[in-house]
């Protein structure tokens, strides 16, 4: 097999089981040394130990860090372990979550709070953590997974979807501000059945829905010719892409009734035909300003 991450440094976060674990040992047959990382608890290291134990029966290297991806401080520490063992860090899959369904009305702001917490200020901790590292070394690739819940929304999920859709617009920035330092920045979206997905599906769905079918996504997310600022979607051996696009839309003049044509032209804004993937937020300034421009010309 070719080794697309050899000499590679990577590091996976809530790596003992489920989808970490799986793209931990991806990432290890394709070369890659690994930190695993799990839970700062007794249960959440001994797991971080078993995967590591896992990459080297296998001939591989790596090792367990035990961490809370909530504690920056944490954090800090599992990116010094990576450089210590090895002297660069080149990898960062940001992929430890929880999960708190409820629907909105009933769900308490606490559990609101710690879902962002872990899955959005978890990955800034983490990234944050390895972003000068990488900036220095002029190389780096950073995963974030996102969910079809925050790109498309799902009924009990309004604080996950809230999460998941901030890491877009997280891994959007990040993309363009690590470009000129060879660092690329991307988002997976999994379809998985792990133990965040038990009960929600039939067992026949299960059975395809393997975390090890959603890996291969993530080895080419780390690897040298990524791609950048990329939403890629994965799940039982299908691979999707998602973008967040810009309709031409229409401009109103300034003598007109803007919110009743508004209305009435709705249909107009919203039809897909010509829609672009802006390269930046920019963009939008710039598509609006030259239609202005362009009725006032007429």
């Amino acid at each position: 097999m070719n080794k697309m991450l050899e000499g590679r440094v990577a590091v996976v976060t809530g790596a003992g089981g489920g989808l970490g674990r799986a793209h931990a040992l991806a990432l290890a047959r394709h070369g890659a040394r690994v930190v695993v990382n799990d839970l700062a608890t007794a249960q959440g290291e001994a797991a971080a130990l078993a995967v590591a134990g896992e990459i080297t029966a296998q001939g591989g290297e790596a090792i367990a860090h035990a961490g809370d991806v909530t504690s920056f401080a944490q954090m800090e520490a599992m990116a010094a372990s990576a450089l210590g063992a090895w002297g660069r860090l080149d990898i960062l899959v940001n992929n430890a979550g929880i999960l708190r369904d409820r629907s909105f009305a009933k769900m308490p702001l606490d559990d609101f709070r710690l879902v962002l917490d872990v899955h959005l200020m978890g990955s800034v901790n983490c990234t944050k953590a390895v972003w000068s590292v990488m900036q220095e070394q002029r190389y780096g690739r950073i995963v974030f997974t996102t969910s079809s819940s925050g790109l498309y929304g799902n009924f009990g999920q309004s604080n996950y979807g809230a999460a998941k859709m901030a890491l877009v617009g997280l891994m959007q920035t990040l993309a363009i501000e690590g470009e000129r330092y060879g660092v690329r920045v991307n988002c997976l979206a999994p379809s998985a059945a792990t133990g965040m997905t038990e009960g929600l599906l039939p067992a026949e769905a299960l059975a395809r829905l393997t975390p090890e079918r959603v890996s291969p996504g993530v080895v080419v997310l780390a690897g040298e010719d990524a791609p950048t600022r990329t939403i890629l979607l994965a799940g039982a051996g299908g691979f999707e892409c998602a973008h967040v696009t810009m309709t031409r839309g229409i401009a109103i003049a300034d003598d007109e009734p803007a919110a009743q044509v508004l209305a009435a032209r709705l249909a107009e804004v919203t039809a897909r035909e010509g829609e672009v993937v802006p390269r930046q937020g920019w963009e939008q300034y710039e598509l609006e300003v030259a239609k202005a421009a362009g009725l006032a010309a007429a």
